[in-house]
């Protein structure tokens, strides 16, 4: 079966032919323009037959048509102007979407989306008063469209060309969409150049920008200052200590003093920019000010990328523990331009494949399938030679399978009351590692650890058998991931694991795997089952 690359709407107007065959001329595919081939089937322009059959009758032929095409052309398809409004061609969108398929709405700016519709005239769905009856129409179907389709791109100011670039590289990027109870719909895109499409994120809302971020990727934040600037935004640069030091309440109310004293708004926004500290610290910064602003999260880091920038969990550290102060407030939009990764070190990369695994042991065994299968090309990581290689395509991949896996999980528990606790596989060890080792441990490193011992416990509780625990120990190891720690006493891990968030009045609660892809809540295991799992992993 065929199907299309990519499917174009938007309102009349919008360029949507123009743009779809220069899309089609640089691709070297086929063009198909929903109205024409209505035209050719009917055997009579468009407002001849809306004249003779009505409108109800038209959306029946188009309908059948567009779902028709979805099934059998390879191209690139542009449907008019209302058909997404039509709920068979919306439950035909949706599935050719299910199937991996791009639905393109094309966000034209209004005045020159008017002008072009009135310069090409013959549009039964604007008689009368061609420009009320467009601005009545947007109305009406925008929201829509921005339902139906799953990429957006703005194209206020491009020439077709320009315009036809840019939907070439964003339907070439991955995104997950990330909504649920509780939640302000937001997409997660992964590709090379995404951070391009920040100032489309932040809209036209913010006057003011902080943009926040750590001395360590200066290269990415100067792109993404630059792009504030050329977007019109007042850009206030706020450098932060790396990592997490950069976490701490005195970084925090620098920011926030710096907000008041620039007249910050409750209109203008946030960026946070670098790793998975940087974006935490944004977040919150973004939460709080105000009682919360828009912010967007530009990941640079594997790690931040399928983990700390998604999600909505925002924090910083205390000196008992780590993201004890807090909040859930979601982004408006994250960005994991696959270019950042170019500028990784190794183990900062290496670290990134810890949370990338748990995503894989707690519910999707592919990402473990893949890890395996590219585990000596993973541990071998060069940013250098990293991009334009199978690998970027093999990372690229593994990030949307991991954020596809915490999507699910944050969607219908944003403040962990539940299901969301599926996510902390490994962390109650891993954070009292953290802490224990004042930070210097790396948190992949440390949830990697953590792994293997919850592995352990499941085993000795009788959940899982040996061999699914030899798994975390050779896969994590084949990746370059640490299995064993034996740097504290396990009075001092107690403690932490005790302070835990997981943890219920004087109990204590882990996640384990009962099988590989399946989690379940332990509560209060045995104390000398708690000592032995952890005597196991310090050997």
């Amino acid at each position: 079966m065929s199907r299309p690359k990519a499917v174009i709407i938007g309102m009349m107007g919008a360029g949507k032919t123009r743009v779809g065959r220069e899309i089609a001329q640089i691709l070297s595919l086929p063009f198909a323009d929903a109205d024409i081939d209505i035209e050719r089937e009917v055997g009579m322009k468009i407002p001849a037959y809306f004249d003779k059959f009505g409108e109800p009758e038209f959306r029946k032929v188009e309908s059948r048509l567009i779902c028709e095409k979805l099934t059998s052309f390879d191209g690139i398809f542009s449907l008019g102007g209302g058909a997404p409004m039509t709920p068979a061609t919306q439950e035909a969108l949706a599935a050719y979407i299910a199937d991996g398929g791009r639905v393109v709405y094309l966000m034209a700016d209004p005045a020159e989306a008017m002008e072009r519709a009135n310069r090409g005239g013959g549009r039964p769905m604007l008689n009368g008063d061609a420009n009320a009856r467009w601005k009545k129409l947007f109305k009406e179907r925008d929201p829509v469209f921005r339902q139906v389709a799953n990429v957006h791109v703005h194209t206020r100011g491009l020439t077709p060309q320009g315009a036809a670039k840019k939907v070439i590289d964003m339907v070439n990027e991955r995104a997950v969409h990330v909504t649920g109870t509780a939640i302000d719909p937001y997409d997660v895109a992964i590709g090379e150049g995404v951070m391009n499409h920040l100032v489309d994120v932040l809209g036209d809302k913010p006057v003011r920008i902080a943009l926040i971020h750590t001395q360590s990727v200066q290269r990415h934040s100067d792109r993404a200052r630059a792009l504030l600037r050329q977007g019109g935004y007042e850009v206030s640069d706020i450098v932060i200590p790396d990592a997490e030091a950069g976490k701490t309440i005195e970084v925090a109310n620098g920011i926030w003093q710096r907000l008041g004293n620039e007249g910050f708004t409750r209109s203008d926004a946030v960026v946070g920019l670098g790793g998975g500290a940087a974006t935490d610290l944004a977040g919150f910064v973004a939460a709080t000010w105000m009682r919360g602003v828009r912010y967007v999260n530009c990941p640079t880091s594997l790690l931040a990328m399928v983990d700390a920038s998604t999600g909505g969990k925002t924090g910083i550290n205390t000196p008992q523990g780590k993201n004890l102060v807090g909040s859930f407030y979601t982004p408006a939009g994250v960005l994991a331009d696959m270019k950042s990764l170019a500028t990784l070190p190794n183990d900062i990369f290496i670290e990134g494949l810890g949370e990338v695994a748990k995503s894989g042991f707690i519910m999707d065994a592919e990402i473990l399938s893949i890890l395996e299968s590219h585990a000596a090309e993973l541990k071998a990581f060069d940013g250098t030679t990293f991009l334009g290689t199978p690998l970027e395509d093999v990372v690229a991949e593994l990030i949307e399978r991991t954020v596809t896996v915490k999507a699910y999980h944050v969607s219908s528990d944003l403040k962990e009351k539940g299901l969301r606790e599926f996510l902390n596989y490994g962390h109650t060890l891993g954070h009292a590692i953290e802490k224990l080792e004042h930070f210097h441990w790396r948190h992949g490193n440390a949830v990697a650890v953590g792994m293997v011992y919850a592995a352990e416990l499941s085993h000795l509780m009788g959940y899982i058998d040996a061999d699914l625990v030899d798994y975390h120990r050779s896969l994590l190891s084949s990746l370059g991931l640490p299995t064993s720690w034996n740097n504290g006493s396990f009075d001092d891990v107690l403690a932490l694991m005790h302070r835990d968030k997981k943890a219920r009045g004087n109990e204590l609660r882990f996640v384990v795997l009962d099988r590989v892809g399946h989690v379940i809540h332990l509560d209060n295991p045995p104390a000398d089952a708690v000592r032995e799992a952890f005597e196991r992993i310090t050997r």
